[in-house]
């Protein structure tokens, strides 16, 4: 009887243990994708790509943490109805001292749950032209009434300030966090994420009708790999110039000098992340033709006795092809004058160089058959003969006179007969 009261005691206490460890569930997950960066395809690639992962992996929710100044609408577009689609909540967080401006502002309205550090500003949304003038008037009211319905349903729908959406694309206006809260345009002002992630808990997002569980939850910080970096530089218009013009340096010299293969293949390796650049940024096709047009000029002036006129027609097509090559993408993807300047007069330079190399060798007496003795020295043998370079020659002085064997001559000219014309040495 005893022992049965034991075991009868052990199987109570064991039952009385099941609840409480039944209660204690394992924190919540919570994807931080860190995003710093203009919008552009590379980026929004990387956004894209990290909130399906949040989603397949299981976690409670997705939050990126945003600091960027804007970039292309395409790209913009693909990130927030990615985080629309999505059926986990996804969040926005704007830390201290980082900004969501022009496409960043899409990208916090299409958030379930909104917010942003004391020390933070979003806002100015206008679109602008293509190398950031205005709009002309007719284009320029379409432009705006469309981004400013779309950003205003995107603020509305998730039950935010639709009115100030609106101000933000027609009149620019910006906002700090505090303004920001006060007018309904975000929810909440933290000073850290963590924070952020505490004071969302148990809200219920729209549209999708989500409950946020982040508190106490486990945060897995995520960045950008290093390959997604090297893509993301690789596509700044200073360095897509850049590459391009080695590229084709590269292969320019390699068709010179078959053989060299290092400038070939460098050339070619610039080239292609050249291209790929190109690929990936809107492009205006006015500055491909005038880049282009500047490599006929540089070119042509090898063959063409132009003095250099060509080489300067070059440089400045090239100027003027790089300054407008990235006009589509926006004022934030301009090529640097500086840089346009710099890479035009290094190759006018080089041109300028090989050109002096070519007009030198077309100066320079021929260093082949027996006109290359001309300007070299020899001796008088006899029967009027000239041992010169290793061998005998015919020979007659130019000014008639007899020659000695033994004396020293130098060699003033080669007729048609392979006669040399020579003089003494001394001899006026």
């Amino acid at each position: 009887m005893k022992s049965l009261r034991v075991v009868l005691a052990l199987l109570a206490a064991a039952l009385a243990a099941v609840p409480v460890a039944s209660s204690q569930a394992p924190a919540p997950r919570v994807l931080a994708i860190h995003f710093d960066n203009d919008v552009n395809p590379v980026t929004a690639d990387y956004v894209v790509g990290e909130l399906e992962r949040a989603e397949e992996e299981g976690f409670a929710a997705a939050v990126i943490v945003l600091d960027t100044p804007g970039g292309l609408a395409d790209s913009m577009r693909d990130i927030y109805q990615k985080q629309l689609a999505l059926e986990l909540p996804v969040l926005v967080y704007v830390p201290t001292g980082a900004r969501a401006a022009s496409a960043g502002v899409w990208i916090g309205q299409a958030a379930d749950v909104l917010g942003m550090a004391p020390q933070s500003n979003l806002g100015s949304s206008t679109p602008v032209a293509a190398g950031g003038g205005e709009i002309p008037s007719d284009l320029r009211r379409k432009v705006i009434n469309d981004a400013a319905k779309s950003l205003r349903a995107l603020a509305e729908e998730h039950g935010r300030n639709g009115d100030w959406a609106e101000e933000a694309v027609r009149r620019g206006s910006n906002l700090t966090a505090r303004e920001a809260l006060e007018r309904n345009v975000i929810d909440l002002v933290s000073p850290t994420l963590p924070e952020f992630l505490e004071q969302a808990d148990g809200r219920r997002s729209a549209p999708k009708d989500l409950v946020v569980h982040t508190a106490g939850a486990e945060i897995v910080n995520v960045e950008m790999s290093l390959w997604k970096r090297i893509l993301d530089t690789v596509i700044d218009p200073n360095i897509i110039v850049l590459l391009m013009s080695l590229g084709l340096l590269g292969i320019t010299l390699e068709l010179y000098n078959p053989g060299l293969i290092f400038p070939g293949t460098v050339g070619a390796i610039c080239l292609i992340l050249g291209l790929f650049g190109l690929q990936v940024l809107p492009i205006s096709w006015a500055g491909i033709l005038l880049m282009l047009l500047a490599l006929c000029f540089f070119i042509a002036d090898l063959f063409v006795t132009s003095h250099g006129a060509l080489t300067l027609a070059g440089a400045a097509s090239f100027v003027f092809g790089a300054l407008i090559l990235f006009d589509p993408a926006g004022p934030l993807y301009d090529v640097s004058l500086a840089v346009a300047l710099g890479i035009a007069g290094s190759i006018a330079l080089i041109t300028a160089v090989a050109l002096t190399k070519v007009v030198q060798a077309r100066m320079r007496p021929s260093e082949v058959g027996a006109h290359s003795l001309v300007g070299t020295t020899g001796t008088a043998r006899h029967g009027g003969q000239v041992f010169a370079n290793g061998e005998l020659w015919r020979a007659r002085a130019a000014d008639g006179s007899d020659l000695s064997p033994g004396d020293p001559v130098e060699i003033v000219d080669v007729d048609e007969s392979l006669t040399l014309e020579v003089r003494k040495v001394g001899s006026a």
